[in-house]
């Protein structure tokens, strides 16, 4: 079984509810998930102008192939009514594979670990509550150390459910 670590996100409409039904999603056609971070409200990345977002990530353990997990997380953002319109534009949901077990891949339509993460204090403050020690393999630094050495200043802060 590989561990897969999955960013959400979500900045438009019910973004808690979006947020429950990817998880639910990628349980139900992916693997069981084993890890959930606590949900973060983040200012948007990349494009400024766009509504916070909802952030949370999630550990699976799966057999399936990298990019059968990539298949299935596009299936799962589609079914959810994602449109890829704008880059950086809002979204529905957002997935993204940040880590693939240990490996490091290269694809035409893949590349993992996710090649922003260590920029993103979205990413690494989840990441870094359920696997502080997880080591980047390409950094050899764990979560907590890329984390320490961030220089983004969003704001990230643990959501408050309504």
């Amino acid at each position: 079984m590989i561990d897969v670590f999955l960013l959400l996100g979500s900045n438009l409409g019910t973004r808690e509810l979006f947020l429950q039904q990817a998880i639910e999603s990628v349980s139900a056609q992916i693997a069981p998930v084993k890890l959930i971070s606590s949900v973060y409200e983040t200012q948007s990345w990349g494009k400024t102008d766009e509504p916070d977002y909802l952030n949370q990530v999630l550990m699976l353990q799966t057999e399936l192939s990298a990019q059968d997990v990539l298949e299935k997380i596009l299936g799962i953002e589609l079914q959810m009514g994602r449109k890829r319109e704008v880059k950086w534009g809002s979204r529905i949901i957002d997935i993204d594979i940040l880590f693939y077990g240990d490996e490091v891949i290269h694809d035409f339509n893949l590349v993992v670990p996710h090649p922003e993460l260590y920029k993103r204090s979205f990413t690494l403050i989840p990441l870094a509550e359920i696997a502080p020690n997880l080591v980047h393999p390409v950094f050899k630094k764990n979560i907590l150390q890329l984390k320490d050495e961030l220089k983004d200043n969003l704001i990230v802060k643990k959501h408050i459910f309504e």
